[in-house]
């Protein structure tokens, strides 16, 4: 699928035994780093937070209810990145660089034909640029037209 950094947001720290139980994090944190080593994931890349969705613990704000929880920490070869929070972590996640360099590819959702403005194909831009005044050809059908102009959705 392309995943190339990952979160691991502990949910339910409220209902381990005893509440906000540091001993069941780390059981957990254990189990998880294993299985993502296993699947070709480095652990050190990747934000472990402890937090309770139904309570809001360690979600936007460093909860109270586990003091023993110091923060994450990734290791990336772009820059080092911690926190406390599941947003925290959120926001440390590095955009993926779009393909501009390879050629066009627009595989088409929908083509609608508007009257006073002509034919309109849908779709979404994987690899390459878009720009009007750019000749492109569909295939199957071999058709060639230019491009009038670009339209982001509702934009």
């Amino acid at each position: 699928l392309g995943v190339r950094q990952l979160i691991v947001g502990v949910n339910k720290m409220d209902s381990s035994e005893p509440p906000y139980s540091e001993a069941r994090y780390e059981e957990i944190k254990k189990e998880v780093s294993s299985y993502i080593k296993k699947i070709g994931y480095n652990p050190a890349t990747v934000a472990f937070v402890p937090i309770s969705g139904w309570h809001g613990d360690n979600m936007l704000e460093p909860s109270t209810n586990m003091p023993w929880f110091k923060g994450w920490k990734v290791e990336r070869k772009e820059g080092n990145a911690e926190g406390k929070t599941l947003i925290d972590a959120l926001d440390a996640i590095l955009p993926p660089s779009r393909p501009t360099e390879k050629p066009l590819r627009l595989p088409l959702q929908d083509v609608y034909k508007i009257g006073g403005i002509g034919t309109v194909p849908v779709g979404r831009v994987e690899t390459g640029i878009l720009k009007p005044g750019m000749v492109v050809t569909f295939a199957p059908a071999n058709i060639t037209t230019e491009v009038k102009s670009v339209e982001m959705h509702h934009e």
